[in-house]
């Protein structure tokens, strides 16, 4: 049983490193509360492979088994170049602020989007000869929240440089691994031999790079896949907030000794770096006033930078609940360039009438900056 849950979930995870789901679920992570985004992975993956678990289970029931065997075999192998194909140019059209709350809506996209794809065909042929199909559904579910889970964190840490091209070869070459060992042990003994072996590897080599094409073009070309753009947006989302904000600093020069989390920038620095290093948007510290710091002579371009970059990232994370240290960071903003902090309900409109009542220039100048930020 354990070893059917193993299999599982490496297969899986294997399966989906670098595929739509990890790219679905980093794009979701820039809308939704990630607890909500992976809680919707959860219930969308348990609907599709619970279906594919008991599809594979009563297939096993009326198939003699060396035949499934050696179907299951050349579905690892097809499994093995399917996991080549780039993703590049499949858009996903979801809606991802959604009607439905973020774990319905996420719920519903993985339903949806899983359904005939590899995860739930590999689903299906797992459970045809496993002795506990729970088993298979409990790793296999394991294995999409996991790689879920990796794509956001890796995404928000290291963007871009994500090596999706080698996970895309070693999963293919796991695939492959399982499908031949399966084919060799079923196929009648009669194809077991040089010729018949050289005609398939012609085959599968032929097809394995006609697919590795594309992505071979796009390496060559320095364009991103799609996998790549959805982690770099992530990435983007954090790091350059928190460059911006590090840009205010006056450094010790100005100030003396730094005053770190007493000074109204190290508070904002100190709120970044709980989202970029700890993944945190929640857990709000206590506001301290920092009236000594408000006198400092801040660069106004370089805040209303910071200001404009988290207006927009608040606009794509809207759950104010699950984002209180983006809003942190937008009232520290405030403080320096009006003198307190303004009230904001989630309608971008209202807030910028409330920025031209206090300073029209300096609204205008982040109005402008927001909207050239978001057309990027």
């Amino acid at each position: 049983m354990f070893q059917e849950f193993i299999r599982s979930l490496f297969l899986i995870f294997m399966a989906e490193m670098g595929d739509k789901t990890q790219i679905l679920a980093m794009a979701f992570a820039t809308q939704f509360p990630v607890q909500k985004v992976l809680l919707g992975v959860l219930v969308g993956s348990l609907l599709n492979h619970g279906i594919a678990v008991v599809l594979g289970s009563y297939l096993s029931s009326i198939i003699p088994m060396n035949t499934i065997q050696m179907i299951a075999g050349i579905s690892f192998v097809g499994f093995a170049l399917w996991t080549l194909k780039s993703e590049k140019g499949e858009e996903e059209e979801e809606d991802v602020k959604g009607r439905f709350g973020p774990v319905l809506t996420v719920a519903m996209a993985f339903f949806i989007g899983e359904l005939g794809d590899k995860t739930q065909l590999t689903a299906i042929t797992l459970s045809v000869d496993a002795n506990d199909p729970l088993f298979v559904l409990i790793g296999t579910v394991t294995g999409m929240i996991l790689t879920s889970g990796l794509g956001i964190f890796v995404g928000s840490k290291i963007g871009d440089r994500v090596p999706e091209f080698t996970m895309k070869i070693a999963s293919a070459f796991i695939f492959m691994f399982f499908g031949v060992t399966k084919l060799y042990a079923t196929v009648p003994k009669t194809f077991i031999n040089p010729s018949y072996l050289g005609i398939f590897s012609i085959i599968v080599g032929i097809v394995a790079y006609t697919i590795l094409k594309p992505s071979l073009e796009l390496r060559k070309r320095g364009e991103l896949s799609a996998f790549r753009e959805a982690a770099l947006t992530l990435y983007e989302y954090t790091h350059r907030i928190k460059g911006a904000v590090n840009e205010i600093c006056l450094g010790e020069r100005y100030c003396g000794k730094c005053q770190g989390r007493n000074c109204i920038i190290g508070y904002a620095k100190a709120l970044m770096d709980r989202i970029v290093e700890n993944g945190k948007y929640g857990d709000v510290e206590v506001w301290k006033g920092f009236s000594e710091s408000l006198k400092k002579n801040f660069e106004e371009g370089k805040v209303v930078e910071s200001l404009s970059m988290t207006l927009v990232a608040i606009e794509n994370y809207p759950d104010e609940d699950e984002s209180q240290i983006l809003h942190q960071v937008r009232q520290s903003l405030e403080m320096i360039l009006f003198g307190n902090k303004l009230p904001f309900d989630g309608d971008m409109k209202k807030y910028f009438q409330r920025l031209k009542s206090k300073e029209p220039k300096i609204a205008q100048r982040i109005m402008k900056r927001v909207n050239m930020l978001k057309s990027m």
